[in-house]
């Protein structure tokens, strides 16, 4: 098994409110403070900047939605989907994406702090040029995400699909993905300096330093 990051967990109160979602496009400054979302569908719309703060969202669908330079902290998406949803330039802390389907999910140009994603399905899902710090991604499906120039710092890979990943221009010295499954991966040489990964994946890896395996 491979090593398991230390994250802080988000720190909300057991007891919360129920929110409406929408209610916030008619704020002149819309944020969610304290609060939980449950068996919404939120397609489709766009907020700028905007806040959430100690909130729950359990069973709720955000599909399509932009919501640019969102500032995140102490929040937990529970089986939501947030499926080619951007969230490019925003601030994520202390955050947790429980069985959720983010397939497409743009982070791009985003700062991550203390994330976890557990059984998630991030397949083509977008960080490019994202700043990532202590973030753990357990279980999931990260099939053709886009990690071009991103900056990595206590990242864990623990039982990953990463096939078809793109690492490139991005270091991944002290990023242990031992235990993740791949066909292939789009890294360069420079990238792999430091990386721990298993003997199969040792072999593997060879092959882009044109060595021959002899039996």
């Amino acid at each position: 098994m491979s090593k398991i990051i230390k994250i802080e967990r988000p720190k909300i109160s057991s007891d919360l409110e129920s929110a409406n979602f929408h209610n916030i496009f008619y704020e002149e400054e819309p944020q969610l403070v304290n609060c939980s979302v449950k068996n919404s569908q939120i397609d489709n719309e766009s907020v700028d900047r905007l806040i959430l703060s100690k909130v729950i969202f359990k069973n709720v669908t955000f599909m399509n939605s932009i919501f640019m330079n969102i500032d995140m902290t102490d929040v937990v998406f529970d089986h939501c989907n947030l499926s080619n949803v951007r969230l490019c330039g925003g601030t994520i802390h202390r955050a947790e994406f429980k069985d959720c389907k983010l397939l497409g999910l743009d982070l791009s140009k985003a700062s991550l702090g203390n994330v976890l994603f557990e059984n998630c399905g991030l397949n083509f899902s977008n960080f490019a040029e994202a700043r990532l710090k202590q973030v753990n991604f357990e279980m999931s499906s990260l099939r053709s995400a886009n990690f071009f120039d991103s900056k990595f710092n206590k990242i864990g890979l623990n039982r990953c699909d990463i096939n078809d990943i793109d690492f490139t221009h991005t270091s991944l010295k002290a990023v242990d993905i031992s235990t993740c499954t791949f066909e292939q991966i789009n890294v360069s040489i420079e990238s792999l300096v430091g990386c721990e990964v298993s003997s199969n994946q040792a072999i593997g890896f060879s092959k882009l330093l044109g060595l021959k395996i002899k039996d």
